[in-house]
């Protein structure tokens, strides 16, 4: 039977438990790290990286000298560059990593008061931006801080309403022009500005609001609402992904599905009065 030449095999190679224990967390690494990159401009550099590694074995193999000198330098200098061309997936690794369980910040746990107040507010601010054509980007402060980003805007460390987020996003105001950052049921600053977006595949009718939401999302697990001044579109971005055409029923539960805390799981999606503007 196969299993019984594998398992002699297995038995001849002299592998233990600890030997396999060590392969299995290897492949988990490595299948983690595939799907770190996949989708991004790492994914098409590997390839390149692993072609140039496959060409040197074989010159290697055949006896081609100059050409396996060449490459080898080539990948010396390659694995010196690798940490400056994947800086943006090696910082999104270690973030998630950083976002697990053991360094989990306790205040990000609202209190489920301060989420109803939160997600009642927001809702109704965002048909009202959407029917005066006002352009709005509202970030909302996950486990990664956003510190260094409030920092580039004006302090507010006020209660979220939606007349305060309708005021500091109306045309000509002095915040307008800058994204706000919310902290709990708190407006933490607004007029930040944030890091675009270089993904050369997002659609290039979109502008700099949406390319600010993605790109914060890809740096953090920040959770971006956007609303377009040019056609009233609400989008939402999160983890570098942009979902776009939500209409008051879609994105209220998208924000409950992103952002409530767990003592609020089983909100009634049709309590909320602004439903009704259908």
């Amino acid at each position: 039977m196969i299993w019984d030449r594998i398992i002699t095999a297995i038995l001849q190679l002299n592998i233990g438990y600890l030997d396999i224990i060590d392969i299995i967390i290897v492949a988990f690494v490595f299948y983690r790290l595939i799907l770190l990159i996949r989708g991004t401009r790492a994914e098409q550099l590997v390839k390149g990286l692993m072609f140039l590694l496959l060409v040197m074995i074989v010159s290697d193999k055949i006896g081609l000298k100059t050409l396996n000198w060449i490459l080898e330098k080539v990948m010396t200098v390659g694995l010196i560059a690798i940490p400056i061309v994947f800086q943006p997936e090696l910082r999104r690794a270690l973030e998630q990593l950083g976002r697990g369980k053991i360094f989990k910040r306790s205040y990000w746990s609202w209190d489920p008061r301060e989420f109803d107040h939160f997600l009642e507010e927001l809702t109704k601010a965002v048909p009202a931006l959407v029917k005066k054509r006002i352009g709005a980007l509202i970030v909302i402060e996950r486990d990664t801080g956003l510190k260094d980003w409030v920092e580039t805007g004006i302090a507010v460390e006020g209660t979220i309403s939606a007349e305060l987020l309708i005021n500091i996003f109306f045309p000509r105001s002095p915040l307008h022009d800058g994204a706000v950052i919310v902290r709990g049921d708190q407006i933490v600053a607004a007029g930040c500005y944030l890091p675009l977006t270089d993904d050369p595949y997002l659609n290039k009718e979109l502008g700099a609001r949406h390319r600010a939401g993605l790109g914060i999302t890809e740096q953090s697990d920040a959770v971006a609402v956007i609303v377009s001044e040019e056609t009233g579109i609400v989008s939402i971005a999160h983890n570098g992904v942009l979902t776009r055409y939500l209409d008051e029923k879609k994105l209220r539960k998208m924000l409950i599905d992103l952002c409530a805390p767990p003592q609020t799981e089983g909100l009634n999606l049709d309590f909320w009065p602004w439903k009704g503007n259908k």
